[in-house]
Formats: structure tokens, sequence, C-alpha cells
């Protein structure tokens, strides 16, 4: 908060610029700021190339790579930058995703990820609809 903007009644004024692990949470790219923090601190963030802490101030035009799961590298440039929170579509407009789409190769790598992990782990157990609970009932009954 400057002068103008604090207890004197000034009229707010759009910030220039803002802590990373803010933005990168009101810009809907980590869930909270607590998971942004989780990936600067890890070494998930890069700032114009270079490794970001979270407090590292951050301006429009910066060039952000975020290391995503699977090691797949999402590519953001700042448009704008907001302190507090607003609807996702506006969230949307702080940035511009520059990543480039996946090559053949990594969508058929991520395809027989899935089928592995599909194949691996059986779907929970359903909890049984009526019709279902009706005639386990009567099995049970017929058995006593």
């Amino acid at each position: 908060m400057t002068a103008a903007d604090g207890a004197g009644g000034g009229t707010l004024q759009a910030p220039t610029a803002v802590r990373l692990d803010v933005w990168l949470d009101v810009a809907c790219l980590f869930k909270t700021r607590s998971e942004a923090q989780k990936a600067c601190r890890g070494g998930k963030v890069e700032v114009n190339g270079q490794g970001a802490k979270p407090h590292r101030v951050l301006h429009v035009g910066d060039q952000l790579r975020i290391t995503r799961a699977a090691g797949r590298k999402q590519l953001v440039t700042v448009k704008a930058v907001a302190q507090h929170h607003l609807p996702k579509a506006d969230a949307r407009l702080l940035y511009d995703d520059t990543t480039p789409p996946p090559t053949p190769e990594e969508l058929a790598v991520r395809e027989l990820e899935r089928h592995f992990w599909k194949s691996r782990f059986k779907a929970a157990p359903r909890t049984p609809d009526h019709r279902e609970r009706r005639r386990l009932r009567s099995v049970k009954e017929g058995e006593g």
C-alpha cells in the first residue's frame, strides 16, 4: 500500500508488481498459495530463466516456466498483475500461455501411462443400488 491508497482516503491504484506466490494463486495456476510456495521452494518455478523464491516480485512482461507432473513444462508470460482473487475467466486474462502443444510421442507416452495405471488399480467397489440391495437381502435371508 502506498500513502495515496492508505488511510488517507485516496483512490486505489492497480498494482504494478506483486509477489510471485500470490500471483500464481490469483492467476489460478496453482490451487492455493501454499501450493505455489511449495513449487517455488522446490525449484519448480523459474522467472526469466532463473529459479524463483515465493517472495520474488513479479512484473508485467516476466516469463515463467513451471515444471508440472511428469516433467512437463508450462510457459507463461505475465500480461497483468493482481493481488486479490478474481473470477476464473478474469484470472486467465492475467497471463498468456505460450506452452507448445505436446508432440505425438508425448501424447503416446501419456496414453500408455494412463492405460498402465488404469490396469494396475481396479475401480473402487461402488455402493449397491436399490435393486442390488434387495437381491442381496433375499440371498442372505434365504441362507439363514
